[in-house]
């Protein structure tokens, strides 16, 4: 048995290896358990990481690319998601007025089922997020004015 602790943007995960064969290993993930198929590397796809092929000289190389986050910057009206998920329902609409600890949305992480509230009094402004949309941590999801 082998215990691992993961920080995964920002959630810590409990992962407990209980058993392994050629084919499955037997997981513990924050106590959930889980069965996990290993697939296998063909024989032909396995090198040596000490053994490079050798490359022909090229005159110019490609650029490598460059993945970028993409920056949003949550107003201070903004209703932001708590952790990554699913949105299952959305109880409001443009326009709609509503109170602090009033019931805006439903989001499913980790198979259950989080009720997402107002954090102050006002008016919806804006749903930036559909029913059936998968967020981050942090996603900008719904703007409240007031």
């Amino acid at each position: 048995m082998k215990q691992y602790k993961y920080r995964i943007n920002g959630s810590l995960y409990n992962v407990v290896v209980n058993s392994t064969t050629d084919e499955i290993a037997e997981v513990e993930v924050n106590g959930t358990p889980y069965t996990v198929e290993i697939e296998k590397k063909s024989k032909k796809q396995k090198a040596s990481p000490f053994k490079m092929p050798a490359q022909a000289p090229t005159a110019h190389p490609a650029p490598a690319p460059q993945v970028t986050k993409q920056q949003t910057v949550a107003s201070s009206n903004s209703l932001t998601s708590p952790l990554p998920g699913v949105i299952l329902d959305i109880t409001c609409s443009v326009g709609d007025t509503v109170k602090r600890g009033q019931k805006l949305m439903i989001l499913e992480a980790m198979k259950m089922e989080n009720n997402i509230m107002a954090d102050k009094d006002g008016v919806i402004k804006e749903i930036k997020v559909k029913t059936g949309a998968t967020v981050l941590e942090g996603t900008e999801l719904i703007v409240i004015e007031g």
